[in-house]
């Protein structure tokens, strides 16, 4: 076969914890070709955030109403994003061939065959001139996949040259995991990450996060409480599976009998549990673990997770990537695969029913 072209494409991801719009650049084939380029994070306007915050709260107005100008706003928002990385970088539209475009996830149940990220992907190629691919996820949840986690294949590029089985785990608001050995890629969520702790502490102490898990690292955790979490039929579930960031706040209401040490420590405990309890859905012991997302800053989940998982327990930068930004990178690199017709999910990564391609192509013009 021809070898395919290596281009410039802009990733733009908004996560689940709303804390910011990720931008990120990455040249790629699409394929096994990828060089990460720099990235920023640009925050929300605190009120669009604020709003954003009450809809996920709200399932039945995230799933059914039109929310046209909040639609406007968030794609405004990347817009506004995407231009102030390129100025920042000195990236010309030009030269970028593609942008990746996310959006921002409001409602997710793969269960009724249903996803919904909010953002407008015509709008954005048109303003910021540049063709740009979006809905990544739309086709995996219509054929019957979980539609997430959806960054492993990049996972599987950006590690051919690491030691194998390694884990790749995402401590977002919601925790998911790439398994990778060889050919084999598994992936899936693992429970919740970051959300449930960083919820507490804005209801108990109006912040955003426990800072270094120093609230957690203080308190003493409730094993009665763990142990009951740990029952939700999910964490036996065969992967791939995903969540919703909202899945376990119910479950976990039972930490607010708690003082906020031991809250947090709770929490974070149930937090660690459900990354170990990922191991039952594997089929070799990773030689080691490399940590993305906000929670590899939280030295109490690392310490806890290397004393229990008793291998090398590190943040993805040991190895040369920037945690801050693989997902931004990610959807680049996705944009890219879509447009040449190759699988952005697996039968082992969401569940589909074969190697599935997807995301929606707007052109510039």
């Amino acid at each position: 076969m021809p070898e395919r072209p290596v281009v410039k494409a802009i990733g733009a991801i908004s996560g689940t914890s709303m804390d910011g719009i990720d931008v990120s650049i990455v040249e790629t084939d699409g394929d096994s070709v990828v060089k990460p380029g720099p990235g920023r994070t640009f925050s929300y306007p605190e009120d669009l955030r604020a709003t954003l915050q009450a809809l996920i709260a709200q399932p039945a107005r995230a799933q059914s109403e039109p929310l046209d100008d909040l639609e406007q706003a968030v794609t405004q928002a990347h817009i506004a994003a995407i231009r102030r990385f390129m100025s920042e970088t000195g990236i010309a539209a030009g030269d970028v061939k593609l942008i990746g475009f996310h959006g921002q996830t409001v409602y997710h149940r793969p269960e009724i065959r249903f996803t919904r990220q909010l953002g407008l992907g015509a709008q954005v190629a048109r303003e910021l001139g540049i063709d740009t691919v979006y809905r990544f996820r739309h086709a995996d949840v219509a054929s019957g996949g979980e539609g997430a986690p959806f960054v492993p294949l990049y996972h599987r590029a950006l590690a051919s040259g690491l030691p194998q089985p390694v884990m790749v785990l995402n401590l977002g608001g919601v925790g998911n995991v790439t398994y990778i050995d060889g050919d084999a890629v598994i992936a899936f969520d693992t429970g919740p990450a970051s959300a449930l702790l960083d919820d507490f502490m804005l209801r108990r102490r109006g912040l955003g996060f426990d800072e270094n898990g120093q609230l957690a690292a203080s308190g003493n955790v409730d094993q009665r409480l763990v142990s009951a979490f740990m029952t939700n039929p999910f964490f036996d579930r065969p992967a791939p599976k995903s969540l919703d960031r909202q899945d376990f706040h119910d479950r976990a209401k039972g930490v607010e009998a708690l003082s906020d040490a031991d809250g947090a420590a709770t929490l974070a405990e149930f937090t660690v549990q459900s990354v170990i309890a990922a191991l039952r859905h594997v089929p070799r012991a990773p030689q080691r673990w490399l940590v993305t997302g906000g929670g590899r800053r939280n030295a109490h989940f690392m310490k806890r997770l290397r004393e229990e998982l008793g291998v090398a327990v590190d943040p993805v930068e040991s190895v040369g990537w920037n945690g801050d930004f693989l997902e931004a990178q990610a959807f680049g690199y996705l944009a890219v695969r879509s447009t040449l017709g190759l699988p952005l999910s697996l039968p082992t990564t969401t569940g589909v029913p074969h190697p599935m391609p997807g995301g929606e192509l707007h052109r510039a013009a």
